[in-house]
């Protein structure tokens, strides 16, 4: 099992929203993305960071089945096209992925 996290900051101001909108619609296109991936087990995005060192807007955590499993839902289309919204929207972006 493979535990992928990722943490956004956002623009104040992108594609028309605040970074508190563009953060919901994030979390909204993300979460859709359950159960329609192969080999995503579990996923989670919260803008309700109690506390990150750096500070952070939304937060992903999902486990897939093994690396390739994580190499297909980041290749996967429905994937992209979130990744097309989150860079218009975000000014910065860090991840770690670990096996469990």
């Amino acid at each position: 099992m493979v535990r992928h996290i990722v943490m956004w900051t956002l623009k104040e101001e992108a594609e028309g929203g605040s970074a508190m909108e563009n953060g919901a619609k994030m979390k909204e296109m993300l979460e859709a993305l359950a159960g329609r991936i192969e080999g995503l087990r579990a996923l989670t995005v919260s803008l309700e960071i109690v506390a990150a060192d750096p500070a952070c807007h939304v937060l992903l955590c999902s486990d897939h089945d093994d690396v390739d499993a994580l190499n297909h839902y980041q290749a996967h289309p429905e994937h992209q096209a979130c990744v097309s919204f989150v860079k218009k929207v975000a000014d910065s972006r860090r991840v770690v992925d670990f096996e469990m």
